[in-house]
């Protein structure tokens, strides 16, 4: 029998308060097994683990049992101590007494008892648990990013810079994502072009880093360290080797539309550059809007080139990538305006949504950067800009708040008072949030300086009289109904996942939260990895982000996964399923039903992929023989730590 130690944990008072460990300490004395029991202020820390290591070389214990916080927090240094004094780390158990017990408890003599059955349930299984070793396997010093906005351009500049290969992967003709559209950027007002534009040109340059524009990420197969990547690349049916940008095809293209680049307040061709400093720098055919290859109804472009750089006939490529992680970065969309019917919205040309408003603000806009009204091209006087569009609305729209909607829309208002000092703007808001540094300077400042008026409520209807624009709304400080008459009315649209995310997160087998965003493994403490080993998050597919917090965890993303291609060969978890040979029937269900691909039937018995294996137990509760069994959490683990708390 094994002889077993057993250390309860005060946690300060967050145990102790609810839990008497000193109880626990004498009643637990004479279970069957236990050698030594000790409890302690908090086991975590230094003195903590030295009282362990002491008790196991004082005590020739076998293994251990620490009743503390969750397994998650503090599992690996408990671990880590028993290592150090030559114990099998996978000998010791945390019985979660905190989380599962003080935290959800108030009366003590419940809260003793229910801590007392899981710490004999946590003896119970490590009476039986193995000494594993980890399994390790070969790492491709290869990295993908998806997504070429901001954030995947800065984690690829990053890992580049290590020395290890990047495969960045961009869904639209040219990387840049959202903030390439942006006239400036809060607090400290810098051209966006300007700042991103230097990024985009190293990352189509870096000989680390091979750029596949206008292409998405199909499916990845693997594991960590050993993934498959498989990428379809639409073409683009213009040779950039062989084009001179002599911009003759576009004036041949007899196919005019809306061009995104500008949220559709100008128009463009069907063969098109994205917008001037667009990296991979090409003109593109949108085949969506195109009049057609098969057969050719129009070729007007392919005639006016010169260099004879369009060609009709590429097709979409599969490309096969071997890769070692992933990093996903793809971004945010805007919250479909269409749902703010309310709003006026595509009826009146005079409510826009903010990305359209920093379009008019800028110089490569389609009015150069003169502030003019998309109806009727003059210079508006009053604006209107209605924050929490969409956002923080449970009832109808999106419940979250998207973070960046109160800085960038004082900066609207800012940078629209610059242009026109005579105009007056006016900003409906629930609450201001400014979370960043210098943002409420930001705030202070703006309000101080630019005269702009906040009116705290929110707004219930936008509608048309004359040629002017009516907002009726209430102001809650006052308890008042409001009209303001107006000129222009610009939406501060909720944030929501990018188009696509949501699929590509199911394809990769990642979890998303109610909205669509990924979920990190922990909010606190593993902020940028997923649940998915090899699979690291950045940016705005996380959540909404503002621009530095969107670098620093590019950043920090490119940190992980350096850190990971240190390494000569990756460890795998041995907590795994295997297979009983003198059980398996050979029924072919574990197969079909594991979501890793770590099985195949051989000989008619099923065979583990240990290093593909992630121990979920899909495997185990599906097989009808009860030959599929998990390491360290068996049948016989399971029976015997029920019986324990059932008495």
């Amino acid at each position: 029998m094994k002889k077993i130690g057993v250390f309860i944990c005060h946690c300060g008072v967050n145990i102790k308060d609810t839990v008497d460990v000193e109880r626990l300490t004498e009643e637990l004395a004479d279970y069957p097994g236990v050698v030594y029991l000790e409890n302690y202020m908090f086991m975590c820390s230094d003195p903590g683990q030295n009282l362990i290591k002491k008790a196991i070389a004082e005590h020739k214990l076998d293994g251990i049992v620490v009743a503390a916080c969750s397994p998650t927090l503090h599992e690996s240094t408990f671990q880590n101590a028993i290592e150090e004094v030559d114990i099998n780390k996978y000998q010791m158990e945390i019985a979660n007494i905190r989380e599962q017990c003080s935290w959800v408890h108030n009366v003590k003599e419940d809260a003793t008892l229910k801590a007392k059955l899981i710490i004999k349930s946590a003896i119970e299984k490590l009476r039986l648990n193995e000494s594993l070793i980890p399994v390790s396997a070969p790492l491709t010093k290869r990295v993908l990013i998806i997504g070429g906005g901001i954030t995947g351009i800065q984690a690829a500049l990053d890992i580049a810079d290590g020395g290890y290969e990047v495969i960045l992967v961009e869904k639209k003709p040219s990387i840049g994502g959202h903030m390439i559209q942006l006239s400036e950027t809060f607090p400290t007002l810098d051209c966006s072009q300007c700042i991103l534009t230097p990024k985009m040109v190293q990352a189509g340059k870096n000989k680390n880093i091979t750029l596949y524009a206008n292409s998405e990420v199909e499916s990845i197969e693997g594991f960590m360290g050993n993934f498959t990547a498989k990428i379809i690349r639409k073409p683009q049916y213009v040779d950039p080797d062989k084009c001179t940008m002599c911009d003759d095809c576009t004036s041949a293209c007899p196919v005019v539309v809306p061009d995104e680049y500008n949220e559709g307040l100008s128009f463009r061709k069907a063969i098109y550059v994205p917008f001037p400093q667009a990296i991979p720098s090409s003109y593109t055919i949108d085949m969506e809007h195109c009049l057609g290859f098969e057969p050719i109804a129009c070729g007007e472009c392919r005639e006016a080139c010169e260099p004879d750089a369009i060609n009709y006939d590429v097709k979409t490529e599969e490309i096969s990538e071997k890769i070692g992680a992933v990093i996903i970065a793809t971004g945010y969309d805007l919250y479909p305006v269409e749902n703010m019917a309310e709003y006026g919205y595509g009826k009146y040309p005079d409510v826009l949504i903010g990305l359209q408003f920093e379009r008019i603000l800028s110089a490569t806009g389609p009015t150069g950067g003169v502030m003019l009204r998309p109806s009727d091209g003059t210079v508006p006087k009053n604006i209107v800009f209605i924050q929490c569009s969409g956002s923080r609305d449970p009832e109808r729209h999106l419940s979250h708040c998207s973070k960046i909607c109160c800085m960038y829309t004082l900066k609207h208002a800012k940078l629209y008072k610059h242009k026109v000092p005579d105009g007056q703007s006016y900003i409906f808001y629930i609450d201001i949030r400014s979370g960043g540094k210098r943002y409420e300077e930001f705030i202070q400042q703006a309000v101080s300086e630019e005269g702009i008026i906040y009116i705290r409520g929110k707004v219930a209807k936008v509608y048309k009289e004359g040629d002017k624009m009516i907002v009726h709304g209430m102001d809650t400080l006052t308890g008042k109904k409001m009209e303001i008459e107006t000129d222009l009315v610009v939406l501060s649209q909720g944030i929501v996942p990018s188009e696509g995310a949501r699929q590509l997160a199911k394809s990769l087998k990642l979890s998303t939260d109610e909205a669509g965003f990924l979920i990190e493994a922990h909010p606190k403490l593993r902020p940028l990895e997923s649940l998915q080993s090899g699979f690291y998050l950045a940016g705005a597919a996380q959540g909404p982000k503002d621009i530095p917090d969107a670098v620093a965890q590019a950043s920090g993303a490119a940190a992980k996964v350096l850190a990971l291609m240190a390494n000569d060969e990756i460890s795998h978890e041995p907590v795994i399923a295997y297979v009983d040979d003198n059980k398996c029937s050979g029924c072919g269900i574990c197969i079909g039903i594991c979501p890793y691909g770590a099985r195949v039937l051989e000989n008619g018995i099923a065979i583990v992929n240990d290093v593909l294996c992630e121990g979920c137990g899909a495997c185990i509760s599906a097989c009808p023989s009860g030959a599929s069994q998990q390491r360290n959490l068996t049948d016989d683990q399971i029976n015997n730590m029920i019986k324990v708390i059932l008495g």
